[in-house]
């Protein structure tokens, strides 16, 4: 009796030996998979702050969790289900869709660079007067209609990473990373669109020394949305080149990648101690240039199918 209790004691001991090697396996598999979404996730911080301008401040937190809900459901009810079924009975399209997401980047981050130093005539908005919850509402669906189109990206980039995995450890990963980002980027957000108004706070304190952080803080936040929308730009344009050669070489084109990798072999050796530095920027700037390339002339034949 007392040996078989000591066998069922060591058989439950390897059983989570087992399962907590399971969850670091996960967890690892997690941090990458949702490591190399940055690009989607930083364009996702800096896209979503705009659909507040010109609302109410104190309606501002509401409508973020709005949108950060709309999110959820989006990863989790959608695209987790969606990436599964894909990954069981279709593997194959898995690189062929990541790509076309890639492109979709390329094209994305190609678009707001033509818009920057193009010769678009501005819009203007001559919107007619509106009970404030449709326009409130209204915010919030397109907010969940792009939210959808990044999830996606970013769904597919962490299913590639887990796509030989076993279904289970595939479908804890996609939900550790879809819900860890989206409390990532919407706490972000929560905390950009609200910082006006925290320094605001802060500049009528006594102190001289809060007054001035929070006068920083009221300068800073167009700069700040200056700053997140061109890094971005140049992380969608970096991630979405670097899907496309890493797709063209898993489908048996592996020059680009090749290319690249020698460039950032040879700038690391010839930088010495922070070699390592310049041949990962090497690599970015190359996967971005490719990216801006494709993105160009994907942007540039829509423009003249349909011309503004």
């Amino acid at each position: 009796m007392p040996s078989g209790l000591v066998a069922l004691l060591d058989d439950i001991a390897g059983i989570t030996k087992l399962a907590a090697a399971s969850l670091d396996d996960v967890g690892a598999a997690a941090g990458k998979a949702g490591s190399k979404a940055i690009g989607v996730v930083v364009d996702d911080t800096a896209v979503t702050p705009r659909y507040v301008v010109g609302l109410a401040p104190e309606r501002e937190l509401p409508i973020i969790w709005k949108i950060a809900l709309g999110s959820l459901r989006n990863k989790l009810l959608i695209l987790l289900p969606a990436a599964l079924l894909l990954s069981a009975f279709a593997p194959w399209a898995i690189t062929p869709l990541l790509m076309l997401g890639g492109a979709f980047l390329c094209f994305e981050g190609a678009e707001k660079l033509l818009e920057a130093f193009g010769e678009h005539a501005e819009v203007t908005e001559t919107q007619e007067v509106q009970d404030p919850a449709a326009i409130e509402k209204e915010k919030i669906s397109g907010a969940i209609r792009t939210d959808l189109i990044l999830s996606a990206e970013i769904m597919a980039i962490a299913l590639a990473d887990v796509a030989t995995s076993p279904i289970y450890t595939q479908g804890v990963v996609l939900a550790i990373v879809g819900i860890g980002i989206t409390i990532g980027v919407y706490g972000v957000v929560a905390l950009i669109v609200k910082m006006d108004d925290i320094g605001l706070h802060m500049a009528q304190r006594k102190s001289a020394a809060t007054r001035g952080i929070g006068r920083g803080l009221v300068k800073a936040m167009p700069k700040l949305m200056t700053f997140l929308s061109i890094v971005g730009t140049a992380a969608m344009l970096w991630v979405g080149g670097g899907i496309l050669i890493h797709g063209l070489e898993v489908l048996g084109f592996g020059a680009p990648a090749h290319a690249v990798h020698h460039a950032s072999e040879v700038v690391s050796h010839a930088t010495g101690p922070i070699g390592g530095v310049f041949g990962w920027l090497t690599g970015a700037i190359a996967s971005g240039l490719l990216g801006l390339a494709v993105g160009a002339v994907i942007a540039l034949t829509l423009h003249r199918i349909r011309p503004h």
